[in-house]
């Protein structure tokens, strides 16, 4: 039954309803609408139809498109690279102490470091390892000495502990060691970096002398000290001293804190709790005299936010950056920018970090937990590379100079993943990295010592875990689909690739064949090495600097030598990698080539020299 209307009347069913009426107007509107577009639109397709019919045809030419080059890559076979364990008859018995005993406190985590020198000046590479020691608040072992070891080399990778008998046997909380002829005496002098106070130690025929306070280079008894490296910045002849210091560290802040990774046991605390600190410089007045300089010469980096102290430097690399013949010096900070600080000529710095592109992850912008550092001429053309390691699930950096350019403001780009670096070294928390020709083919391929901080890391992360291997990448050369390319156990030996708690990493030629050798220092237990067995019968070429006018190890110094159509280009510096030194002679890979006429050797403020040389597969020395 139907509602009826106001007036009583039955709606009839052949009457339309108000809705389809409305529909009706509507369509009525459109049709009309339709029509009135058409009538306007035929002037307009006329005009088009007319000037389409009376176009004059264009004159067809074939124009050569020139493409972008593109680079044809190929593979490349990677070559055995074996690098055998030989600790065990080395004759190294050295263990790490970290002093933990429970409370987790943030050094025992960090240490230690590695120098490999000539302490005694027979020729062969000796090794010396920092050791930390029990906390001064624990009473039960805060006495007993957790020594600082040196072990002389036979140059037949035989190694003997010569600790007490060179009084290099000092205990502290070690943690750097740096290496270098701080008197020109012809001996190798160290310095060695703390928590708390640090030591140099001078040299004297064999014997050290702890000359820590006499030198002026103890530091604050309350700032922590890392990575250190010598430097002549003022080209007068001496080693001036850089010493990394990190944050701002004391038992009692470090226990005011929960750090925590799952909510319940207490974890090792995160930097970026911790307030930044000041780096020392170091300037060598002569007599043995050394003068804190960091003020004056403008290495002290306050946030352009909080006006504090920002570094938290953990890795350092001095180097001449834009070729002038002044030594600049980079350093790698945990979770803050990286700087990069060029030198004036007058004793001043200018920190150009972020001018140059190396201060933050390009691809997000952050700044990443750094920690060791080395640069070297990676390609044979003169550009130079920069690279550092990571914390984990960052990408390990490989930051690379633009070719052309201003040399006074050398910009960089970081070459990680395009190389194919950076993607393996997510995985890894990578403290050592340095550069080297592992396989003598004239092409530097790259080391890199892992190892968390947490040994219980896996538990939260599932990808992580407390011991990692060591990572080897092979150096393909820029014509293979990837030039930096991962080497698994099938070619280095399973041995390189059990896992460890790496920290520093230094290299030397231990057994005098030509190649270099790898050790890598641990956290809280014994490091290891490596001999490098590799069977590629290539050749090679090995230079041994002495100045007399510049510092005596003319750290700094750049040789150069013609392979082909590159020239190979090695700087004299030990200060490589994290805490740890590396020798001072360079070792040049020279693959097939056995026709090497002549050096250039660029001493170090400037000065340069030629030298010719005959025959290969030797070491040669040369004295300014």
């Amino acid at each position: 039954m139907t509602e009826s209307d106001p007036n009583g009347n039955e709606p009839h069913d052949d009457e339309p309803h108000e809705d389809v009426q409305n529909d009706a107007v509507i369509a009525s509107a459109l049709r009309t609408s339709l029509i009135v577009i058409m009538l306007m639109g035929l002037p307009v397709i006329g005009i088009l139809i007319y000037l389409n019919v009376n176009k004059k045809k264009a004159q067809s030419t074939e124009v050569e498109v020139t493409l972008p080059e593109v680079r044809e890559a190929t593979e490349q076979a990677i070559p055995l690279l074996p690098l055998t364990d030989v600790t065990s008859q080395s004759g190294v018995d050295f263990v790490h102490q970290s002093g933990r005993y429970g409370e987790k406190l943030l050094p025992e985590t960090m240490g230690s470091g590695v120098a490999v020198f000539d302490y005694n000046g027979d020729g062969n590479d000796d090794l010396f390892f920092v050791n930390s020691s029990y906390w001064p608040w624990d009473e039960e072992r805060k006495d007993q000495p957790t020594p600082c070891r040196l072990y002389s080399g036979d140059g037949k990778f035989g190694f003997s502990d010569v600790s007490e008998t060179t009084q290099a046997d000092i205990t502290l909380y070690g943690m750097g060691v740096a290496v270098g002829d701080i008197d020109n005496d012809g001996d190798s002098d160290l310095f060695v970096s703390a928590v708390g106070k640090n030591r140099m130690l001078r040299n004297d025929n064999g014997v050290f002398t702890d000359v820590s306070s006499s030198s002026g280079t103890e530091g604050d008894a309350d700032v922590w000290s890392t990575s250190c490296g010598f430097l002549d910045f003022d080209n007068d002849g001496l080693l001036d001293l850089f010493v990394c210091n990190y944050v701002a560290w004391s038992k009692e802040f470090d226990l005011s804190q929960e750090f925590t990774l799952d909510g319940q046991s207490r974890a090792y605390g995160p930097p970026k709790a911790f307030a930044g600190s000041y780096s020392y410089l170091y300037h060598n007045d002569g007599d043995g005299k050394f003068s804190d300089v960091s003020a004056s010469a403008g290495i002290q980096i306050r946030s352009d936010d909080t006006d504090v102290p920002l570094g938290k430097a953990m890795g350092v690399a001095p180097v001449d950056i834009n070729g002038d013949g002044w030594m600049d010096i980079v350093v790698a900070n945990d979770t803050v920018r990286n700087f990069m600080f060029q030198n004036n000529k007058d004793g001043t710095f200018t920190e150009v970090g972020r001018l140059t592109g190396i201060a933050y992850d390009r691809a997000t912008g952050n700044a990443r937990g750094a920690m060791g550092i080395d640069t070297a001429d990676f390609r044979g053309d003169g550009s130079l590379a920069i690279g550092i390691g990571n914390f984990a699930n960052e990408a390990s950096a490989l930051y690379m100079a633009r070719s052309g350019g201003d040399a006074d403001h050398q910009q960089f780009i970081d070459a990680a993943m395009y190389t194919g670096f950076g993607p393996p070294t997510r995985q890894g928390l990578t403290f050592g990295l340095f550069f080297f020709d592992a396989d003598l083919d004239g092409r530097l391929d790259v080391l890199g010592a892992n190892g968390h901080l947490e040994e219980e890391i896996a538990k939260t992360q599932a990808t992580q875990r407390y011991e990692q291997p060591p990572q080897l990448f092979w150096n393909a050369g820029r014509d293979s689909q990837s030039e930096l390319v991962l080497v698994d156990g099938s070619c280095t030996g399973q041995a390189f690739c059990d896992p460890i708690v790496g920290r520093g990493t230094a290299y030397g030629d231990f057994d005098g064949d030509g190649d270099l050798d790898v050790v890598i220092s641990t956290s809280h237990s014994a490091p290891r090495l490596f001999r490098n067995d590799q069977t590629t019968d290539h050749h090679w070429l090995r230079v041994h600097l002495t100045g007399t006018d510049v510092n005596r190890d003319a750290i700094g110094g750049i040789v150069q030598l013609k392979r082909g159509e590159s020239i190979l280009s090695r700087t004299v510096m030990p200060t490589r990698s994290y805490l740890s030194q590396s020798e001072r002679t360079v070792t040049f890979g020279l693959g097939d080539d056995t026709d090497v006429q002549e050096v250039i050797i660029t001493w170090p403020g400037g000065k340069k020299t030629t030298h010719p040389i005959n025959g290969v597969d030797r070491l040669v020395e040369f004295t300014q």
